[in-house]
């Protein structure tokens, strides 16, 4: 069957009347009626049925429309590949992203594509800071907040959960927890609360109110080695926290923080080909590795 019947078909069967399909294809409308002509020959049965709103699908007709969109859908992802495959990817995408998430989940997923296009350079910014997108600081970046307005293509990364850490060492020689009241007892480590640089991470007044904090850290990371060495209970992402030998959750069945990871990008990257490739990949990826 030529492929091109089933393409002159596609289209009078989306526009219902010749002259409009022969516009879209930029044809005179006698090929399209000489096309589907043929096209029923072929098949021998009738695909449209002419009426004064146009030409109407049979129920033949119907049932090759769902076949004929599966071969274009093929076709059209055969022509993608080949032409990904003919392109060579160069060349600086710079991203964005929170210090622990950045650091754990994104760094090791890009290893992949450094390996199969060696001319991409990928710049990492794992901060403990917003990293600004409108000052062109990225040209990526996922972020805790879901931006309301401006030129940007958003997309949910995933969500993820938080718990309370803590070591052996602090659990045992600190007064023993068994509910959320006794959370006010104990020695914390957190945030510096004046240089917070998301609201999503203004949590522990919501869950207790201690009677010390003993460290203090814009670093995510800086506060897991800190209640890794036994200075207090941190509230740490699982997927930072889990791996960790001799990190022990505290109330894990009580208590668990959602938040999540928005990716961001200016809609004007979507014309460049590394930007799409490194969203992408991050999309298909960066949701499974938390």
């Amino acid at each position: 069957m030529d492929w091109d019947h089933l393409r002159f078909f596609l289209a009078l069967a989306k526009d219902n009347r010749l002259v409009v399909a022969a516009r879209s294809l930029q044809v005179n409308h006698t090929t399209i009626a000489r096309r589907i002509q043929a096209l029923e020959q072929e098949m021998g049965v009738q695909l449209f049925t002419r009426s004064n709103s146009g030409y109407e699908l049979t129920e033949a007709g119907l049932q090759l429309q769902e076949i004929a969109k599966q071969v274009e859908k093929q076709i059209g992802n055969v022509k993608n590949e080949v032409k990904q495959g003919s392109r060579e990817i160069a060349g600086l995408v710079r991203i964005g992203t929170t210090e622990g998430f950045g650091t754990v989940v994104i760094a090791p997923l890009l290893n992949t594509l450094g390996k199969k296009y060696p001319k991409l350079v990928i710049d990492l910014l794992a901060l403990p800071r917003m990293v600004n997108l409108s000052r062109r600081e990225a040209d990526i970046v996922i972020t805790l907040q879901r931006p309301t307005r401006g030129p940007y293509l958003v997309t949910k990364l995933q969500d993820y959960s938080l718990r309370l850490y803590a070591s052996a060492e602090y659990l045992e020689a600190n007064p023993i927890i068994t509910s959320r009241s006794d959370l006010d007892k104990q020695t914390f480590i957190s945030y510096i609360d004046d240089l917070l640089f998301s609201k999503e991470l203004n949590y522990l007044d919501d869950i207790c109110h201690p009677q010390r904090i003993a460290f203090r850290s814009t670093s995510i990371q800086a506060q897991l080695q800190a209640a890794q060495s036994g200075l207090g209970i941190a509230i740490l992402p699982n997927f930072m926290a889990e791996p960790v030998e001799g990190l022990i959750p505290v109330l894990a069945n009580e208590i668990e923080i959602i938040r999540s990871f928005w990716m961001i990008m200016p809609n004007e990257h979507k014309k460049i080909d590394r930007m799409n490739l490194v969203w992408d990949h991050i999309k298909k990826y960066g949701a499974t590795l938390s």
